[in-house]
Order: C-alpha cells, then structure tokens, then sequence
C-alpha cells in the first residue's frame, strides 16, 4: 500500500443547488486523511471528469437530489470511459429510490448512500472500496 493520501473529487453535477450533504460528506472525508476537491455546484458531467483527471483523482463522489441520478451517473461513467480513466471509483449519494440502485451499480457506479448514511459510513466504505492510484 502506498503512503499517498486517497484523492477524491466531490461533485455537484447539475442544476441541483443543494449542496449542505455534499460539503458535510467533503469536509469528513477530508478530516479522514483524505485528498478532497470539491468542485462546487452546478457541474456538468464533462467538468467533473476534467477535475477528477487533472488532480489524479482516485474516486469522485456524486451528490444527486435533483432525480436526475440515472442521466448524470451514466454520463459521468461513460465520459470516464472514453477518456480512459474507467479506473477512478464513482460512488455517491442523494434521493435515489432503492429501485434504481441495482440499475446504476450496472452502469458502474461502486456504491449510493441514500439519506440517512453517517459520515463515517461512507468515510469507512471509501477507505475500503477506493484504492490509491
């Protein structure tokens, strides 16, 4: 294992301006020992994967309660593909109603935490999911 920090991006993707759980789940992440880049909000697809590509991002986290989950995720994965970096661990978190969680673990998105998840749940889960590049 490598003494390098976990880099994660936190990211806002859309037009959603919610954005208290996304800093909440940033700032324990970062008390974590963790690298955090939080974009802010009002990010497209293509934005987060530039950030997450430059700052050699070992995860990037989604913050979703806009119900537009299944578009954002997808695109976020599949621009990652074709820039080849399929590597980096999407996961995230917001409204997403238990129905469409088997779905998006399909398009590769590693883990949602749905409203109620501690910090230290999804601090846990990143240290064990995620891998430093």
């Amino acid at each position: 294992m490598t003494d390098s920090p976990l880099r994660v991006v936190v990211a806002k993707p859309g037009l959603d301006g919610h954005d208290r759980g996304a800093k909440v789940v940033a700032r324990a992440l970062r008390d974590a020992g963790m690298e955090v880049v939080y974009t802010g909000l009002h990010q497209t697809p293509e934005q987060i994967v530039e950030a997450a590509i430059q700052e050699d991002a070992d995860a990037i986290g989604l913050s979703v309660l806009s119900g537009a989950h299944m578009t954002l995720f997808a695109k976020v994965i599949e621009i990652l593909k074709e820039r080849d970096a399929a590597d980096i661990v999407v996961f995230g978190g917001g409204i997403v109603p238990d129905a469409d969680i088997p779905e998006l673990e399909k398009l590769g998105v590693a883990k949602i935490f749905t409203p109620g998840a501690t910090t230290t749940e999804i601090v846990e889960w990143v240290r064990g999911a995620v891998v430093p590049a």
